[in-house]
């Protein structure tokens, strides 16, 4: 700039000037003004840089608020909204679904709250009810495992899987059908079941709610089954006793139908070794098999009924039925893996209400007790 660098045309000492006095007067003034513009050019220039970097300093600022402070909802919110939080689901997933669902602000201030709250870990699957536009901290507190939303159905040992999609049906509303099919897919059965739930559908108490398809129920009732499989070394237990899986869960079956009390199971199971094995073998003669091949409940068949041509009528076929009669629970599994020492071939629940079974090894002492049960029965 020349105000700043000088002009060629300044006058210098030992130099001759150029031109006539009014010529110099007006290259002069023309100078000046030249100087002034460019004065008043750097001087804009400098405002504009500043006006620049004013800019950028707010969105940068605006842009650190808006990470470093987080959407969030105060308040406890409004509403009513059932989250459900799945197996093996992280905080973050957790998070993510919360926000899509409009119960908190934002994902980032629910995964705040619940580490300061401590609980990242203890999100547990299951439904709970929520509400929207509600805090990241009160979500964390309505989330606790002690809040889910459970609907527990219990089955009892030794139901028939028709009675089981009975129960289920009645509980979900899905239709019977509907669970019937769905036992024809993969429910995690194992390779002994012959793909038949029947036996395999263990008795215990299981959380269900209605997002749960036929499936899931299912297969979570095989689960249980398989963890008491693996408790009591199933396989290896009974290859160890020389019968199969399967033929000892059709035994269990028995066991659990024919039992009074949970103490007479072993023994029920040493009677139908013992009649399996005996040389020639024994017909079983069990009632509660009879009575499952007929789809009829009763404790005692009668003549007609055990001339019956099911496969499942043992008094009229040798061995075993083709498929276990009821779904056992532990303790008839173990009787059968592990049957009382005695020789044993018949035995009778002479008082039926009070559930008194008596065993014995002699022919005539079974017909003694046959007319017992008669006389408790009616």
């Amino acid at each position: 700039m020349d105000f700043l660098l000088g002009d060629e045309d300044e006058e210098r000492p030992g130099r001759r000037p150029r031109g006539s006095r009014s010529q110099q007067r007006r290259s002069r003034k023309r100078r000046k003004r030249q100087r002034r513009k460019g004065a008043a050019a750097s001087v804009f220039a400098v405002l504009v840089i500043l006006l620049i970097l004013a800019g950028v300093g707010y969105f940068g600022y605006t842009w650190v608020r808006d990470v470093v402070t987080v959407k969030d909802f105060s308040g406890p919110g409004t509403g009513e909204v059932v989250v459900q939080i799945e197996e093996g689901a992280t905080a973050s997933d957790v998070a993510v679904d919360l926000e899509k669902q409009g119960v908190v602000a934002s994902a980032r201030a629910f995964v705040n709250a619940i580490g300061e709250a401590g609980k990242g870990a203890s999100l547990q699957p299951g439904q709970y009810k929520l509400r929207k536009g509600m805090s990241a901290a009160a979500a964390v507190e309505l989330l606790d495992p002690k809040n889910r939303i459970r609907d527990d159905l219990t089955f009892q040992e030794g139901l028939r899987l028709s009675k089981i999609y009975e129960q289920l049906a009645k509980a979900t509303g899905k239709s019977v059908n509907e669970f019937k099919k769905a036992a024809k897919g993969d429910i995690g059965l194992p390779k002994y079941a012959n793909k038949q739930l029947e036996g395999f559908a263990f008795p215990a108490t299981y959380e269900i709610n209605d997002k749960m398809s036929a499936s899931e129920i299912l297969t979570a009732m095989v689960d249980r089954f398989t963890q008491t499989a693996n408790k009591v070394d199933l396989e290896k237990q009974a290859e160890a006793i020389g019968y199969s899986p399967r033929d000892v869960m059709i035994v269990a079956s028995i066991v659990q139908a024919e039992s009074g009390s949970q103490d007479d199971m072993p023994k029920v199971a040493r009677v139908i070794y013992n009649r399996l094995q005996r040389n020639p073998p024994m017909l079983l003669q069990m009632d509660s098999t009879t009575m499952y091949g007929l789809n009829k409940y009763d404790i005692a068949a009668t003549e007609a009924e055990t001339k019956s041509t099911s496969r499942y009528n043992t008094y009229q076929h040798q061995g075993l039925p083709p498929g276990p009669i009821s779904n056992p629970g532990d303790h008839a599994i173990e009787a059968a893996l592990h049957p009382a020492d005695g020789d044993w071939l018949w035995f009778v629940t002479t008082d039926p209400k009070k559930g008194i079974t008596k065993f014995t090894d002699k022919e005539s002492e079974f017909w003694q007790l046959r007319d017992e049960f008669n006389r408790n029965y009616g």
